[in-house]
């Protein structure tokens, strides 16, 4: 680490970023890589929050090892047992084996798998408190947020969150840690796309920590990912109490599959009418081209989606199967949907599309052009009649 990175004059991260890993979780891309967060507090006691992802072990405990000059750690506290925050325990075990790891009655049954760890465990309830001289630490459940173990750890004497994965980000911390030392323009997409594709789906368990958390004088907070949170607190939480509520602005994405053409022409086409009636926020996505993390994130930030596909063995194309297979997944709430494709002969994508637009259960436009090999100037009218019916409800929805 050669510099000590502080966030206060006794609390440090000790974290690590990972430009070499290509997919997160082996699905979600990292074009700008990914950091793992983990923090020292310096004290009459010491504690540890959270480790990272074992590909980068040694660095971390080099880190470690440079900001405890020698000293040795008494506390472990575990708030996240997802192995990109846990790989590193078992070394830390084996170098300080003294040290109690503090976890609550989830934790631990994980550990034990994850690990062979079952020794030297300190069981927290909600509310209780650890005590590491100048530093106070309470603990706070906040199940599903992204795991049924996750907890919070709120460090009272300084108002610092140590949040788990909450508040998280993808992106490595280039040449800073904080917030205001970073380039939050370049990370934006990052910030979003962690929430929408990691957290997204558990929408109401974060309305539930949010409501648990507005009580606290938090100044800070240190997610697992991503930034430190010190200047921009109140809009990071501001963010995620809107994504969690599964709140939209005025726009619509395109997203269609096509294997010569044709589907594209018809994306293309309804796009243009959405402009020509007002909706300026229109993103277009091939299935085949771009990563759903990246559909899903756009989806978060706006009302309306038209899916579109072509004939694959007559059913849905193999890629916007995969979309809506990840959408169904994820429950996203509180969209307008429209539906179009194309066939040659048989059956096409539509049926798998229209069922789709049953289970998912948004509110749905009622025309669903389906062009026999290429599109017509009738099936490019029904086309018109989509984009004219998700703009209106667009407009009536944000007026």
């Amino acid at each position: 680490m050669h510099n000590k990175n502080n966030i206060t004059d006794k609390i440090f991260w000790v974290g690590t970023n990972d430009r070499r890993t290509q997919l997160f979780e082996n699905y979600w891309p990292l074009p700008k890589g990914v950091a793992y967060n983990s923090y020292v507090i310096v004290d009459e006691k010491i504690a540890i929050v959270d480790t990272v992802e074992k590909g980068t072990m040694d660095e971390y405990l080099d880190n470690i090892s440079e900001v405890l000059d020698g000293r040795k750690a008494d506390y472990l506290i575990i708030n996240h047992m997802e192995p990109d925050h846990s790989g590193s325990i078992r070394s830390l075990v084996e170098r300080y084996p003294d040290m109690k790891i503090v976890g609550n009655k989830k934790t631990f049954p994980m550990l034990e798998r994850f690990y062979g760890i079952k020794e030297n465990l300190l069981e927290v309830q909600e509310g209780d408190q650890i005590n590491l001289g100048a530093h106070q630490l309470n603990f706070y459940m906040v199940p599903m947020l992204h795991w049924p173990e996750t907890m919070v750890t709120f460090e009272s004497t300084n108002g610092i969150l140590f949040s788990g994965d909450a508040f998280g980000a993808f992106g490595t911390l280039d040449g800073g840690i904080f917030d205001d030392e970073l380039d939050l323009d370049y990370l934006d997409e990052e910030i979003s796309r962690y929430y929408s594709n990691i957290v997204g789906k558990y929408g109401r368990p974060t309305q539930n920590a949010l409501k648990k958390l507005a009580g606290f004088d938090i100044k800070m907070i240190c997610a697992t990912h991503g930034p430190i949170w010190r200047s921009h607190v109140a809009d990071i939480i501001a963010k995620y109490d809107k994504w969690s509520q599964y709140k939209t602005d005025e726009g619509c994405v395109i997203v269609y599959s096509s294997m010569y053409g044709n589907t594209e022409k018809m994306a293309d086409n309804i796009a243009r009418q959405l402009v020509k009636k007002g909706i300026k926020k229109v993103r277009i996505h091939d299935s085949s081209k771009t990563h759903p993390s990246y559909i899903i994130n756009d989806i978060f930030k706006y009302r309306g989606v038209i899916l579109g596909s072509c004939a694959y063995n007559g059913d849905v194309f193999p890629t916007m199967e995969t979309v809506i297979n990840e959408l169904e997944h994820i429950a996203i709430k509180d969209h307008v949907l429209g539906v179009f494709g194309s066939k040659s002969w048989g059956g096409g994508g539509l049926k798998r599309l229209n069922k789709f637009a049953e289970d998912i259960k948004w509110e749905t436009i009622e025309a669903t052009p389906e062009a026999l090999c290429a599109p017509n100037a009738e099936d490019f009218d029904l086309c018109e009649a989509l984009a004219e019916g998700m703009a209106s409800r667009l407009k009536e929805l944000y007026k």
